[in-house]
């Protein structure tokens, strides 16, 4: 029976090392089709998240539909200056004061989390030679995500001003206001959001020549509701007259690409475990931390086929186990397993925690078939992580 690899017609996952991330360009380009048709719609100005996907090699053909990208640190305005090419904005919760200098150099774009930062580091955005609009990040306080590690607006984050802290008279040089509210979410949320923005921040807003949405808009989504987030996005441009911001990262990769990975043992302890030599701790931790139980091409939920197995890692972290799955054949050392929708996120948030190798990374294109593997790691990059 042929298995449906999430899309990749044609793959083959035998034919990339192991573990891999693959990624499907055609998917790359439906994604950006998508996201251009909001551009030219509302007028928004889309940047790629890079925290969300960072993988440069593609960045010549994403940056022929994007705005530029988002960074979140001096590191990532470094690989956007120079990788993309086109427009940096540079957020940081608090900026290193040495670093600060470079980040000037490197952004169009830096917004502050404080009204301190910006007290710290207004005159050297104001002296500084080239060109740089200044923003404030604020908080909106409506908190709308499902699971409160990523909700940047619970009770109590670190993440934006709230209106209770809104210094108005230290706007001088400020041109934009940025907020940030979403995790994965439809325009809806960001409708209760914007609400929230008005209410909270509006009598300001008019002042300003930019307003950035954020990330966490699942635009991409064949649920979303792209009619409504135009809406909203001209609604908002046409009350404050002022240019919209968009900072997906997922949205952009989302459904684009997969990890490859390769069964290494088969135990038994109540019930059959199957070991691999990708790792939720090292390779995909959100599965950890969201939590949430990937997809895998061909299998089912615990019990659903034939054989089912408890999948764990190849690191020592004992709760290193992925899920349990079930398949219409029994597993062996050698197998081949495909786990979809892991290009946004899983590639950027990898470690070498335990001497665990890093995934290589490959490019598929399911419209010619074509696969290249871009990058292969080994022991000096786990090596010179350390000292």
């Amino acid at each position: 029976m042929e298995v449906d690899y999430f899309g990749l017609e044609g793959f083959r996952p035998e034919a990339v090392p192991s573990p891999c991330f693959v990624v499907d360009k055609a998917a790359i380009r439906k994604n950006l089709a998508i996201l251009d048709s909001i551009q030219k719609t509302s007028g928004a100005r889309i940047l790629l998240a890079q925290k969300g996907f960072s993988m440069f090699s593609l960045y010549p053909m994403i940056s022929q539909t994007l705005k530029g990208v988002c960074a979140s640190g001096v590191y990532e305005a470094k690989l956007g200056r120079e990788a993309f090419g086109k427009e940096v904005h540079t957020y940081s919760p608090a900026f290193v004061p040495e670093q600060f200098e470079t980040i000037l150099e490197l952004s169009d774009h830096v917004v502050f989390n404080s009204f301190s930062q910006w007290a710290r580091f207004r005159s050297s955005c104001l002296s500084f030679e080239g060109r740089v609009s200044c923003g404030i990040r604020v908080n909106p306080e409506v908190s709308t995500a499902a699971v409160r590690l990523y909700d940047p607006s619970a009770p109590g984050s670190r993440l934006g001003v709230t209106a209770a802290e809104f210094r108005p008279e230290l706007l001088d040089g400020i041109e934009g206001l940025h907020f940030h509210a979403l995790c994965e979410q439809n325009a809806d949320d960001l409708e209760r959001v914007l609400k929230g923005f008005h209410h909270s921040f509006g009598t300001w807003a008019g002042r300003m020549r930019w307003i950035n949405f954020g990330g966490g808009h699942h635009i991409t989504r064949n649920d979303y509701d792209r009619a409504l987030l135009c809406r909203l996005i001209e609604e908002c441009s046409d009350r404050y007259g002022v240019d919209v911001y968009l900072e997906p990262g997922e949205a952009v990769a989302l459904n684009s690409g997969v990890l490859v990975a390769t069964v290494l043992d088969i135990i038994q302890n109540d019930g059959r475990i199957a070991l691999l030599d990708t790792s939720a701790a090292t390779h995909m931790p959100d599965v950890l931390e969201m939590p949430y139980r990937p997809e895998i091409a061909g299998a089912g939920k615990q019990g659903e086929k034939r054989y089912t197995y408890r999948l764990g890692g190849s690191s020592c972290l004992a709760g290193d186990v992925i899920g349990t799955y079930s398949f219409d054949t029994p597993l062996e050392p050698g197998s081949r397993l495909v786990f979809g929708d892991m290009a946004h996120y899983s590639m950027v948030k990898t470690t070498t925690f335990n001497g665990v190798p890093l995934p290589a990374i490959a490019t598929y294109d399911s419209a010619t078939g074509t696969l290249e593997v871009v990058k292969q790691f080994g022991f000096e990059d786990f090596r010179e992580r350390l000292s």
